[in-house]
């Protein structure tokens, strides 16, 4: 009876020291493998990085755009930009323009 009694004190303190071991890895692998874990913290850092790269090119972008748009407005029109912009959107060339077509791929 004796022996009984230890080896079922000995087995149910196994029993939940193997659960609590269980439960510890678990949380353990999805610390470092889970949706929020170490892995999906370090992808996070790299497209913040790729995405701050891209902020930086579409500013300097805009910033581009708005100098072009800043020389055609009507208070003070460049007249390089004017003649650019006419030809192109009425399809006139002088003949002696050297004209270079690039077409997009």
């Amino acid at each position: 009876m004796v022996s009984r009694a230890r080896l079922k004190s000995f087995l149910t303190g196994l029993a939940l020291y193997t659960m609590a071991a269980a439960i510890i890895g678990y949380f353990g692998i999805n610390a470092y493998t889970g949706r929020y874990g170490l892995n999906a913290r370090q992808e996070l850092d790299q497209e913040i990085v790729a995405l701050t790269s891209e902020l930086v090119r579409l500013k300097q972008e805009r910033a581009e755009g708005e100098k072009r748009v800043s020389l055609l407005r009507s208070d003070r029109v460049d007249p390089d930009m004017l003649d650019e912009r006419a030809r192109f959107e009425l399809g006139y060339a002088n003949p002696r323009d050297l004209i270079r077509i690039i077409r997009p791929q």
